[in-house]
């Protein structure tokens, strides 16, 4: 049976270890041969994975993969004397998870199975990670994905920085598309190609307020708004172009800065997709993108 909000014993075979602490990582008892979920409600399914710390691994849109499932998901965070620590980053420390709670069609799945079907779906996850507690609420709804996180620290901590939102866009994808509303015909976009001369750049590298990427083998595309994020931290978007890897959203905080004692701050996106032709995708985007922005 799957009890909330407290330490269980192992349950999964999958083993994390180099542990900071004695304790045994957490796991829920979701038997031995979970290591994955799979959630559907309407036209957005999302892969959970026990071995990323049941974070996102993929998120597809009409039964077609919008990301792909070779990469890290979530919030991670770069300390200077370790680097990254958080969802798929084992090699340092990794993330010690204090709970899990599935809710599906707002009643909670005791005993989760490995494929997961409603209206609605929400993962309640709590962590730690050295001396930050996050709260990190994923959820499907109107065919749309909202991720929350917030993160709280007692203690005054220098960081090379923290991505939230870390989306692996499929390295099919082709061009983005970024906005903000206060400047609404401005708008930051090109294409994504597999050059040797872009391979590992980053593009946006700008506040925005919602930015977009186009996938053409699906003729899909996907637009991500922020709906709340604290002024401390100065958030910037930014893709990174791998070619043949990923093209990876990252959205950027506390670059190069040190979190205050005692700082709360909670950091929320919504996703949403659509089809459309490679001519008309931009325009169907940007309706999108103002949509979102009343939810």
């Amino acid at each position: 049976m799957f009890v909330p909000s407290r330490i269980l014993s192992l349950a999964l075979g999958f083993a994390l270890t180099d542990f900071v602490s004695a304790k045994e990582p957490f796991k829920p008892n979701l038997g031995p041969d979970l290591p994955r979920i799979t959630v559907t409600c309407g036209d957005v399914t999302l892969l959970l994975r026990q071995a990323t710390q049941w974070t996102p691994g993929r998120i597809d849109f009409r039964s077609k993969a919008m990301t792909t499932e070779s990469s890290a998901y979530g919030t991670v965070f770069s300390f200077p004397d370790v680097g990254f620590i958080g969802t798929a980053h084992l090699e340092n420390e990794p993330e010690k998870l204090q709970s899990l709670d599935f809710f599906l069609d707002d009643k909670r799945v005791e005993a989760p199975a490995a494929e997961l079907k409603g209206g609605t779906f929400r993962l309640e996850r709590k962590s730690r990670i050295r001396t930050f507690d996050l709260t990190n609420f994923t959820e499907i709804k109107d065919n749309r994905l909202y991720e929350t996180t917030t993160v709280h620290t007692t203690e005054a901590v220098p960081l090379k920085l923290v991505y939230h939102f870390m989306h692996a866009w499929r390295p099919t994808v082709s061009a983005f598309l970024a906005g903000s509303d206060a400047a609404p015909d401005k708008n930051i976009s090109g294409p994504l190609r597999d050059d040797a001369e872009v391979a590992k750049k980053f593009y946006i590298n700008e506040r925005v307020d919602w930015m977009a990427v186009y996938e053409p083998q699906s003729g899909q595309f996907a637009v991500s708004r922020l709906l709340q994020a604290p002024e401390l931290g100065e958030h910037i978007a930014t893709i990174w172009n791998v070619p043949g890897t990923y093209r990876k959203f990252y959205l950027k905080c506390f670059s190069s800065a040190t979190v205050p004692a005692g700082f709360t701050g909670t950091w929320r996106m919504v996703t949403a997709f659509g089809s459309a032709t490679p001519e008309t995708w931009e325009s169907a985007a940007r309706a999108l993108a103002a949509e979102l922005q009343t939810k």
